[in-house]
């Protein structure tokens, strides 16, 4: 049986509607866009150094990130007039909000991580 503040916190979030984590996490969520929001972290950088720094990550599925996270606002994409044309993204100030949870993130990875060798796995 669900506690009071159980049944309070939960209420706001049954139907997805509404819910804040749910917001959050139809923008930031999935595997690749916080660590693309990550390297561009006061960087501006093209294509190709974001696939260098995420060598793991497919040029379809980094193309797709790239261009929701633009459409969400958190991404700006520069076209230079050049041949070859040359495309830069930066991460805007909507994104720069997500710095403190990003930076407790990391944090807690490396806790985790050491967590995880004292304990010897």
């Amino acid at each position: 049986m669900l506690k009071n503040k159980e049944i309070e916190l939960s209420s706001g979030c049954t139907e997805n509607l509404g819910c804040p984590v749910t917001t959050a996490m139809d923008v930031i969520g999935g595997k690749w866009k916080v660590i693309i929001l990550y390297h561009l972290r006061d960087n501006t950088l093209r294509f190709g150094e974001l696939r260098k720094r995420i060598p793991k990550i497919t040029q379809k599925m980094l193309t797709q990130q790239l261009r929701e996270l633009e459409a969400d606002h958190l991404v700006a994409r520069k076209v230079y007039a050049e041949v070859p044309p040359r495309v830069e993204y930066t991460s805007t100030p909507i994104a720069d909000e997500l710095r403190p949870i990003m930076d407790m993130l990391c944090a807690w990875s490396e806790r985790h991580k050491e967590r995880l060798r004292s304990a010897g796995q």
